[in-house]
């Protein structure tokens, strides 16, 4: 195993799938930029490269401050190389390489010769390299990748700035490498994935598996823990998609309040009665379903109080520093009252998740779409793909409770393939994850969506226009011939305040800092604002819940509840207070007495 105090991120990136036989290849790497993209071509050829001069500290983007790097222009084309030694005790075993997340497109090399190709700046996926390689020998292991984050180039990019200057709501860019990587054996029978779904209101969890080879007789065994109890076990045949039941007699639920987490175990058992494959998993029993206009976790009605979290730091960009740092953002978070946050245009690493279903704390999952133009097909076919990995991966995490594949496609130049696209991430999200409810993109435009939400960063006193749908500032999408009616829907403001407070001991940020609205006098005044504008949400009868712009101040963008550094910006007694203020009961109007 890994020694935590010689590899940066040193702890098991895929929480709810760990095998015990693995090699973290986080550390030092050697790397070339690549500006004239001459990398493939005869005379250089990089991808045989036995060492590069410079040096990067992984998973590190080279943007970043603990890559060792730093450098903030644009980086089309980058060159990764590290040696691998593949463990003699892996022979017979199928050889995984996994990469948390390459942004954006990537190939691998092994020895100079290619293993496969990525495309998708945010989800995770995984290279077989068992035909290349041989237990108990050296390799040369190189990455190519290739980033435009500049212009139209059809790729999501999220918040990352497509200008040299950070601006706006656009921050440094992220490129190549910037979750971990490692190597696993696994028996070439081994289970490749397995979804776990709640079932909440039949007391039981359904385990549907998936294999990389299946041999007849092979039997796959799940079995569910409360601590060291055997809750339930259930066998059946080691084939793909077929599921097993495992029921649970005294339900404990998960939930904010309470979030409590049974352990799973896979097995997969040969003919002979050998144990094969292990891996070890957990789940919550929780349901979230919607009725009328309201969102309902296990079949009690809940009011969101949500922050937006962007999720980036100073001297990582897109990767936390440390684990305990993902930990710390959530709890953060809670202090100040909030129940949960919609992930903003990033996708998160499956730690931060980990601690979101430990704490209980829920999430809206949601993608990197910025830089995706949903009215051109092509660019469509990009993010299409990357999103499904990304729900597949996810979706077993009970802290996420919706999806959220796009944000703010409000620029339509070819309405019916902007309509297509929305309705086509949201039946490919049903398709994966059935479970839970889709907005098809936060704030606008809303082809076919779930959960009906808006944006609005007015000041209290123009708020009040949110309670009638779809009640938004944006002119177009109240008047659009192509937006869709309301039909009902559980209706949020998932987007207001973003109200800018700089303490006065400390600078802006930048020269161009900003936040929405006009500026602040004194933080009195402040603490009303917002106050004011908390009080408005809550008194809209339709509205059944908010989202909070923002956590913490993002480079130039200095409206979070906490300074980019995570530090302490207001009283947090007070801020909570107002974060936690209940909503007006609905009452039921008086039966009119007769005459």
């Amino acid at each position: 195993m890994n020694k935590a105090q010689q590899i940066p991120r040193p702890e098991y990136p895929r929480p709810q799938f760990v095998r015990e036989d693995w090699t973290n290849l986080n550390g030092t790497w050697t790397f070339e930029f690549d500006f004239g993209h001459s990398g493939r071509d005869a005379g250089r050829e990089l991808f045989k490269s036995k060492g590069f001069d410079r040096e990067i500290t992984v998973p590190f983007c080279p943007e970043s401050p603990l890559s060792g790097v730093g450098h903030t222009d644009f980086i089309e084309d980058m060159w990764y190389h590290r040696k691998i030694e593949i463990p003699a005790s892996w022979k017979k075993s199928l050889i995984l390489l996994h990469f948390g997340a390459v942004d954006f497109e990537s190939e691998v090399y092994i020895d100079g010769v290619s293993v496969g190709a990525h495309f998708g700046g945010s989800s995770s996926f995984t290279h077989d390299i068992t035909p290349y390689v041989e237990a108990g020998k050296t390799y040369d292991l190189v990455v190519r990748v290739h980033d435009i984050t500049r212009g139209a180039s059809g790729q999501t990019r999220g918040k990352q700035c497509s200008n040299f200057k950070s601006a706006g709501c656009h921050y440094t860019r992220t490129t190549g490498i910037w979750q971990t990587v490692w190597l696993e054996a696994v028996s070439p029978f081994g289970i490749r994935d397995c979804q776990t779904v709640p079932d909440l209101d039949g007391a039981r969890f359904i385990v549907t598996p998936s294999f990389h080879g299946l041999a007849a007789g092979n039997i796959f065994r799940a079995t569910l823990l409360d601590g060291r109890k055997t809750v339930a076990t259930a066998e059946t045949t080691a084939a793909d998609g077929v599921p097993v039941i495992l029921p649970v007699k005294t339900p404990k639920t998960w939930s904010p309040e309470s979030p409590f987490l049974y352990d799973l175990r896979f097995e997969v058992i040969d003919k002979k009665g050998k144990v094969i494959d292990t891996v070890g998993s957990y789940a919550g029993l929780r349901k979230v379903h919607i009725e009328g206009d309201r969102v309902f976790l296990n079949n009690k009605p809940i009011y969101l109080r949500l922050v937006l979290d962007q999720g980036f730091y100073p001297d990582g960009i897109w990767t936390a520093p440390t684990d305990e740092a993902l930990r710390r953002d959530i709890e953060l978070s809670m202090a100040a009252g909030f129940n949960g946050a919609r992930l903003h245009q990033k996708v998160f690493e499956e730690r931060f998740h980990y601690w979101a279903d430990r704490l209980g704390y829920l999430t809206w999952g949601e993608s990197a779409s910025w830089g995706c133009d949903v009215n051109d097909i092509t660019s469509a076919r990009n993010f299409l793909s990357e999103w499904a990995e990304i729900v597949v991966r996810d979706r077993n995490h009970p802290s996420i409770i919706a999806w959220t594949p796009f944000n703010e496609t409000g620029y339509v130049s070819n309405i019916l393939q902007h309509g297509r696209v929305h309705i086509d991430a949201y039946n490919i999200t049903k398709a994966i994850d059935p479970t839970r409810p889709v907005n098809d993109t936060s704030g606008y435009i809303h082809h076919i969506t779930d959960l009906w939400t808006i944006h609005n960063y007015a000041r209290p006193e123009q708020l009040g226009v949110i309670d009638t749908p779809p009640g938004t500032v944006w002119a177009f999408d109240q008047h659009a011939p192509w937006q869709k009616p309301y039909r009902g829907q559980p209706y949020m403001i998932d987007e207001f305040g973003g109200l800018k407070w700089i303490p006065p001991d400390r600078r802006p940020h930048a020269d161009n800092t900003w936040g929405y609205g006009a500026d602040i006098p004194d933080l009195e005044t402040f603490y009303r604002i917002l106050s004011d504008e908390v009080d408005v949400i809550l008194s809209a009868k339709r509205i059944s819940g908010y989202c909070y712009t923002q956590l913490t101040d993002v480079e130039q963008e200095q409206n979070g509840v906490y300074n980019y550094d995570r530090t302490t910006k207001f009283d947090m007694k007070r801020i909570r207070s107002i974060f936690t203020r209940k909503r007006p009961s609905r009452k039921k109007a008086a039966p009119r007495k007769r005459k």
